[in-house]
């Protein structure tokens, strides 16, 4: 389901077209709760010191900006996305850091231009749900970041997730079907892309489902850290 008559989700709008709300609309969408998120996100894929760092499905380098912000200056950074525009807006924000210092690249999650076993983690911030929910590319997706990793390595996810309280996940449920998508499709003009958002939100994986979901895939050990009540999680993955 939320496919047009191509097979195309609508959130690849979105992530082309990038509305000039993108940001802000995310801001919205989570009680402006996403950047602290994110922040911890970076901590935990900087934890081991990494010399190279991915942050995958990067977007407008929302979580590549508290990696600058906070790698060692040896640390080499990258960012993928399949979108130029996206990229562009990317790329405006990342120049505070001096050029060079974030290599931005235009990439396919599924098929990445990098050699095996290259980076020493790999971040992405709200963009695994887009890459695995009813999606027959998920495990193409998984097997990649695990080929880019280096043994040891640590894929590191801040995603949705669901509430283990059942009133508590009722009333996040709501939030996303009655807030997330109305709200979003107004501002951004694209009802579709944001009933999806809200769609799969409601019905993506719990911190054990997607654990358990990480172990099939190949990687080791993994550990979920619940965020506000358990509507967001981090998940931390090792190679």
């Amino acid at each position: 389901m939320f496919r047009d008559e191509k097979g195309y989700r609508p959130t690849q709008q979105i992530f082309t077209e990038v509305p000039p709300k993108y940001d802000i609309l995310n801001r919205i969408m989570t009680l402006n709760l996403d950047e602290g998120w994110r922040r911890k996100t970076a901590a935990r894929v900087l934890e081991k010191n990494p010399s190279k760092v991915l942050d995958l499905c990067c977007g407008t380098a929302d979580l590549t900006m508290h990696l600058a912000r906070n790698a060692s200056a040896s640390t080499e950074l990258y960012g993928l996305d399949f979108s130029h525009t996206m990229l562009e807006r990317a790329k405006e924000k990342v120049s505070v850091f001096g050029e060079g210092r974030v290599k931005l690249i235009q990439g396919d999650a599924g098929n990445m231009p990098f050699e095996s076993n290259f980076f020493d983690a790999v971040g992405i911030s709200f963009g695994f749900r887009n890459l695995t929910f009813e999606n027959p590319d998920a495990g193409l997706h998984i097997s990649e970041v695990l080929r880019v990793l280096k043994p040891g390595g640590r894929f590191v996810i801040v995603e949705t997730s669901q509430p283990s309280n059942a009133f508590i996940r009722w009333g996040y449920h709501q939030y996303m079907k009655y807030f997330t998508a109305p709200v979003g499709g107004l501002i951004s003009g694209n009802k579709p892309a944001y009933d999806y958002l809200a769609y799969s939100g409601n019905h993506y994986w719990s911190v054990p489902e997607l654990s358990e979901v990480l172990k099939k895939a190949g990687f080791s050990r993994t550990q979920g850290i619940p965020l506000f009540m358990g509507v967001s999680a981090i998940m931390i993955a090792e190679k």
